[in-house]
């Protein structure tokens, strides 16, 4: 797989931050030039937004971060990146000569991507000795969790760097689009110019305030964007009749004299400072890195919930995830875990974050569950029961789960899983999993499971195949010398014993 070993990003604001973060995360050594005196500062802050959020994002394990280096020049940050950002400044003669200076200054062989919203590539490399490693890398804030990459090519692009810079994304959980021909403004400002164009003209007119616009969009047709865009939302829309019913009776409408999408509004300082007025009514009273956990936990819970959509196999950026996810597990290998017979498997190390708190103040219970779910996880793991397993058509589903809650999680606290076999067979695993206090060893919760191997196209119990049990083998001849673990075989309101 074509890969990004070390990346630099020249411009480190809000775009080129996020793609600092984007590639540390991903494992990757990034070098930084930005000459803002606070670069260092904000690329901080932006880091810390961006590893709280992939506390949320996902249970793989992430590789180490990367090394973020901050350099005194474009040249020492490029000279030997795989792949190089520009994210400066929206003017046409700044990106030229920062990216010439690029030019000169990287390998015959690095990528070199623009974060502009708008110029044109074409424009871009005018001035450039190899302007066919030149290309739009478009991307959508915030860029640590949004996976879109609109790759646009200028008139010297070659497309074997299109589909390079495509192939390369993939890996750090990015959608490479090749979009075919360059435009001002490409695809999504295109669609969000329009939409923007329009909601300033229902403000300025007192069709409505900045708040019930905002309402009418994430209230409906933002929710469906969000899963499935605009064009398979109206095939939906246009019933079993399909797409062309939906244009035969929508299309007409299009010509209707109702909207000034043509029309620029005139962007005065009095509708900027009524704009302004309504916004800060709106949502002032929060702060701005408030409003950006607040949207980063938002859109963790939207990618999770489509992770889990068309019955499990994943859509849209939720179908993303979960691939970026199997790659990260298959990058990382098969976990060292020690057997025992002195204790249990230590199985997961993790922390509680935001998204398991609930209004209790600590971990919700089913955040107790897919705890003890990753934890099973890793047991099947290591018995050799992976993604590729799987796919093969088996698996272990469990059908049985008892959970005892001891103590809390609170935020923050850092935890870990043990789990003990209790008994085995071809086809069952019988265990006993125990969440612990990382800093005290206390257990805070307990889970007694039962697990079935299955054939799962079939949809029925069949034995283990001998490898699987081979592995299992070792792990049961150890654990059938620990003690019996206290709460085990315990039934919900059973009274102790006399």
């Amino acid at each position: 797989m074509s890969t990004i070993n070390k990346a630099a990003c020249v411009g480190g604001g809000v775009i080129g931050g996020a793609w600092v973060a984007r590639f540390a995360l991903a494992g990757i050594d990034v070098k930084v030039f930005d000459p803002h005196p606070e670069a260092e500062r904000i690329i901080g802050e932006v880091m810390a937004n961006a590893e709280r959020a992939y506390g949320m994002l996902t249970m793989a394990p992430l590789p180490p971060k990367g090394k973020v280096t901050f350099c005194k020049s474009i040249e020492d940050a490029v000279q030997d990146a795989d792949w190089i950002q520009e994210s400066v400044p929206e003017r046409l003669e700044l990106k030229r000569g920062v990216l010439t200076q690029i030019d000169a200054a990287a390998k015959p062989d690095a990528l070199i991507g623009s974060s502009t919203s708008g110029l044109m590539p074409t424009d871009l490399q005018r001035d450039m000795k190899h302007p066919e490693r030149l290309f739009v890398a478009h991307p959508y804030n915030p860029v640590y969790l949004l996976p879109l990459a609109e790759l646009v090519g200028g008139q010297k692009t070659s497309r074997a760097v299109l589909e390079d810079a495509k192939a390369k994304l993939a890996p750090i959980g990015m959608k490479g689009v090749i979009i075919n021909k360059e435009i001002e403004a490409f695809v999504g400002d295109r669609l969000l110019e329009a939409v923007w164009r329009e909601g300033l003209w229902l403000i300025k007119d007192d069709i409505c305030d900045t708040e019930t616009l905002d309402d009418v969009i994430r209230y409906s047709f933002g929710m469906r964007w969000a899963q499935m865009g605009m064009f398979e939302t109206y095939r939906i829309a246009g019933g079993e009749a399909g797409m062309r019913h939906f244009l035969a009776q929508f299309g007409p409408c299009l010509s209707w004299p109702w909207t000034k999408l043509t029309d620029v509004v005139d962007l005065n300082d009095e509708l900027v400072e009524k704009i302004a007025n309504q916004s800060d009514a709106q949502s002032g009273a929060r702060g701005i890195r408030e409003l950006e956990r607040i949207r980063d936990q938002n859109l963790v819970g939207i990618m999770h919930a489509l992770k889990a959509g068309d019955e499990g196999r994943g859509w849209g950026s939720g179908k993303l995830l979960a691939e970026f996810e199997a790659h990260l597990w298959a990058k990382a290998g098969k976990a060292k875990v020690e057997v025992s017979s002195s204790e249990p498997l230590r199985l997961v190390d993790t922390k509680v974050n935001a998204a398991w708190v609930d209004y209790n103040g600590h971990m919700t219970e089913h955040r107790y569950l897919q705890l003890f779910g990753d934890t099973s996880d890793a047991l099947l793991r290591l018995i050799g029961v992976d993604f590729a397993y799987v796919e093969a058509g088996h698996s272990y589903y469990t059908v049985e789960t008892h959970i005892r809650h001891l103590g809390e999680g609170k935020l923050g606290q850092a935890l870990y899983t043990t789990l003990q076999l209790l008994s085995s067979d071809k086809k069952r695993l019988h265990f006993f999993t125990r969440i612990h206090d990382a800093a005290t060893g206390d257990v805070i919760a307990t889970a007694e499971q039962m697990m079935v191997h299955v054939d799962s196209k079939a949809g029925k119990s069949v034995d283990a195949p001998a490898e699987v049990l081979a592995k299992i083998a070792p792990i049961a001849e150890a654990h059938a010398k620990l003690a019996t673990p206290e709460g085990a075989g315990r039934s919900v309101g059973q009274r102790k014993a006399n």
